[in-house]
């Protein structure tokens, strides 16, 4: 693994603990609401984007890198309204899609055939995160101020189960 794609890696490695860290702010904003389906669907959308950022690290020790870790930025402690969590979590999924097509392109410019493999993975999962808290942003939106509406929602988002294989 040559030293532009590790460094590479490595940064997108901190964007996945960042990502955890601050689904897991926005879980506990959640619970301060007492919403507890919220709170479920933040907590395992943590677990999802630490797996994420376990899977790029075993990449990177499988190719004979070097995994670096650098510090990571507190996240914010207020989110709005439900609404407002899901939008900012939208946009930060956007944001990290963003991050996955740029280190793809630079495995690409590198010629690394096996990051281009491993990375195909990400692309194909930033769909699905994307999807997923689009539809929670849709939902809220219709349900507007609709405070039963809300609490079946929370019900629904408190269905959510870990994915089968960790990831």
């Amino acid at each position: 693994m040559n030293e532009r794609i590790q460094a590479a890696f490595n940064d997108q490695i901190n964007e996945e603990l960042f990502s955890s860290y601050v689904y897991l702010a926005m879980a506990a904003h959640f619970e301060t609401l007492n919403l507890e389906g919220f709170t479920n669907w933040m907590k395992l959308q943590a677990q999802e984007e630490l797996a994420h950022a376990m899977r790029l690290f075993d990449h990177v020790n499988r190719r004979g890198g070097r995994v670096v870790l650098g510090a990571l930025a507190a996240p914010p402690a207020e989110f709005g309204t439900p609404l407002e969590v899901f939008e900012k979590a939208l946009a930060h999924e956007q944001h990290i899609t963003g991050c996955i097509h740029k280190l793809y392109g630079i495995a690409v410019e590198e010629s690394d055939y096996p990051a281009q493999i491993e990375l195909q993975w990400f692309i194909d999962e930033q769909v699905e995160e994307e999807e997923n808290t689009g539809r929670v942003v849709d939902l809220l939106k219709l349900a507007g101020d609709n405070k039963s509406t809300l609490f079946m929602l929370d019900r629904e988002l408190a269905q959510r189960a870990p994915e089968e294989d960790g990831e």
